[in-house]
C-alpha cells in the first residue's frame, strides 16, 4: 500500500512516498480503507525532529486521525463494523496511509451527513478546543482571546467560545481577510500577531487560549485580567521562553494562572462522547477545510502548514 514516511527529520522535504505491506488488524483492532487523513500540528512537530526525544525514528509514518470505511476486524471485534463509515484515532502515527489500523475503542461511526474530510477537520481539533476551554474554566460572560485563531485548533475554539456565551472573542491572525473570516465564525475583535489592534478590543481578557507559544507568549500572559487564565495547547512557534518565570511577579500580583493542555490527559471515553456530539451536530461547529490534497502531496501539505497562511484544516486523500 502507499504511505508517507519520514525519511529525514527537518524540513517538509524529508517526507517521502513509500510502499508498505498491507496491514492486518490485530485482536481488538479494525482495518480502515482511508478516505480522508487529517494533517495536524503534531505531525509537523514530529517531522521537524522537535520531538526526537520521544523515540520517533526515520521511517515513522505520521498522522493521528483518519476517516474511511472499515474493511476488516481483528479477533474480539464485532463483525458488524465491516462496511461502516468511521472516524478513528490511530495514535501518534500511522495515519498517512491507504489502509490504517486503529483500536476498536478509538473508532466512532459517522453520520451519513458528515463527509470524511469534515470528520477529520472536526475530530481531534474539536475535542481539544472543547477541553481546552474547560481546562481554562471558561464561563459565559467572560472575555476570550484566541492566539493563532486561523488554524485547525483555533477555529473551533473561536466558535465554541462565541457560542458558549463569551462577552468578547478576540483573535490574533496575520491579515484583514483572515480576520473577516474569523468574524463570520464568531470573533468580535481582530488583533495582529503581536496582539496589537486598531479597533475597540479589550485590553485585558479573562481567558487566553494559545496555540502558538514561542518567545512572545509572556506578552499574552500580560494581557490577562486579574484572576485570568492562559492555557497553551500548541507550540507552532516553539516552546515558551526560558525566562517565563521572570513574569511571575505580574502573575502573583494579578492572581494569574498559566497551564498547558494535552488531550492525552482526558479519558478516551470522554473524548469520544464529545466527538460524537460534534459529529451529530449537537454541538454546532462549522468545519473549515483549507485544502484537500492527494496523499502523495504530503510534502506540499506540510509546506502549506509551515507557511503560516492556512485557514483551517489541510486534508490528505488517497
Amino acid at each position: 500500500m502507499k504511505a508517507i514516511a519520514i525519511q529525514k527529520f527537518g524540513s517538509p522535504e524529508g517526507l517521502a512516498v513509500v510502499d508498505l505491506p498491507a496491514p492486518s488488524p490485530a485482536a481488538g483492532q479494525v482495518l480502515i480503507t482511508t478516505e480522508a487523513i487529517g494533517v495536524g500540528g503534531v505531525d509537523a512537530l514530529i517531522r521537524s525532529g522537535a520531538l526526537a526525544g520521544y523515540g520517533f525514528r526515520t521511517g515513522h509514518v505520521p498522522g493521528s486521525e483518519v476517516a474511511g470505511t472499515v474493511t476488516a476486524v481483528g479477533a474480539g471485534v464485532d463483525a458488524s463494523w465491516v462496511g461502516r463509515r468511521v472516524w478513528a484515532v490511530t495514535g501518534t502515527g500511522g495515519g498517512y496511509v491507504e489502509l490504517a489500523v486503529a483500536d476498536a475503542d478509538a473508532v466512532l461511526p459517522l453520520p451519513d451527513t458528515l463527509s470524511a474530510a469534515h470528520a477529520v477537520t472536526l475530530g481531534t481539533s474539536g475535542v481539544v478546543a472543547h477541553f481546552a476551554l474547560r481546562h481554562a474554566r471558561f464561563a459565559p460572560g467572560e472575555s476570550v482571546l484566541v492566539r493563532g485563531a486561523a488554524g485547525s485548533l483555533g477555529i473551533p475554539t473561536v466558535q465554541l467560545a462565541a457560542r458558549g456565551g463569551a462577552s468578547a472573542v478576540a483573535v490574533t491572525t496575520s491579515s484583514a481577510e483572515r480576520g473577516d473570516r474569523l468574524r463570520e465564525l464568531g470573533a468580535t475583535h481582530v488583533l495582529d500577531r503581536t496582539g496589537a489592534t486598531t479597533d475597540d478590543a479589550p485590553e485585558g481578557y479573562d481567558v487566553v487560549i494559545d496555540v502558538v507559544a514561542g518567545p512572545d507568549l509572556p506578552r499574552f500572559l500580560d494581557r490577562l485580567n486579574p484572576n485570568g487564565r492562559l492555557v497553551t495547547v500548541g507550540m507552532i512557534a516553539g516552546p515558551p521562553p526560558a525566562d517565563l518565570a521572570t513574569h511571575l511577579t505580574t502573575a502573583f500580583r494579578k492572581s494569574l494562572s498559566f497551564a498547558t493542555f494535552s488531550a492525552d490527559t482526558v479519558p478516551a471515553a470522554s473524548q469520544r462522547a464529545v466527538s460524537a456530539r460534534q459529529f451529530a451536530g449537537a454541538t454546532p461547529l462549522d468545519p473549515v477545510v483549507h485544502a484537500v490534497l492527494p496523499l502523495d502531496e504530503a510534502v506540499r501539505a506540510h509546506q502549506l502548514m509551515a507557511s503560516g497562511e492556512t485557514f483551517g484544516r489541510i486534508v490528505l486523500v488517497p
